[in-house]
């Protein structure tokens, strides 16, 4: 998608996926405590960011949407803790190496071309013992029409992040239905993939 598409998109009234944090990243919040150092990827208006934030921890928000990420800015301060952000192409950016604790990829969907070798820049910016957190739709949300891409080439399932991710220990992969309600744009019965990932020592 675009930087266009989601200038528009986070353009509208209100938030497109709401102001509260994903479900799943609130149900790994064990893994967290005060003072690690989050990279929230492709964060948009800044839910998951502005949590982990409220959460005591250090955040950087990337996003290709200037227009998402002001929004973000608005809710942290609305909250009462600050987020850094960046706008950038995560194609393209000059991805930090071994620097963040945590990095949370919460409905980020690249394409089959560049998709292993963004998985691998995920896993290159952890520090070691660093845990990544990722949630994703699957190709039969395309059966539910309740979020996310409409071309298969941008859904994942468990067999591609098993062989995406091959290096650390995988603490969780699971392929699940469940339900969603993150504003307008997902919500309703959802095929989802999900993964948590330690980083090696």
């Amino acid at each position: 998608m675009s930087r266009e598409f989601w200038d528009s998109c986070f353009a509208e009234k209100g938030f497109a996926y709401g102001t509260e944090p994903n479900d799943f990243l609130v149900s790994q919040k064990h893994l967290l405590k005060p003072g690690l150092k989050a990279l929230a990827v492709a964060d948009g208006e800044g839910r998951n960011g502005v949590w982990l934030a409220q959460q005591g921890l250090d955040v950087l928000s990337v996003d290709q949407s200037a227009v998402g990420l002001a929004k973000a800015r608005e809710l942290a301060a609305q909250r009462g803790v600050s987020i850094r952000t960046e706008q950038t192409d995560l194609t393209t950016w000059k991805w930090p190496e071994n620097e963040f604790d945590v990095v949370a990829a919460i409905f980020i969907h690249f394409p089959s071309a560049v998709r292993a070798q963004m998985h691998a820049r995920m896993v290159a910016a952890l520090k070691p013992g660093g845990v990544l957190i990722l949630e994703a739709f699957m190709p039969k949300q395309l059966e539910y029409k309740t979020g996310g891409p409409q071309e298969l080439d941008r859904l994942y399932t468990a067999d591609m992040l098993r062989n995406d991710f091959r290096v650390g220990e995988r603490l969780l992969l699971e392929e699940v239905i469940t339900g969603l309600n993150e504003g307008p744009y997902h919500r309703g019965q959802s095929a989802v993939v999900r993964l948590v990932l330690r980083k090696s020592n």
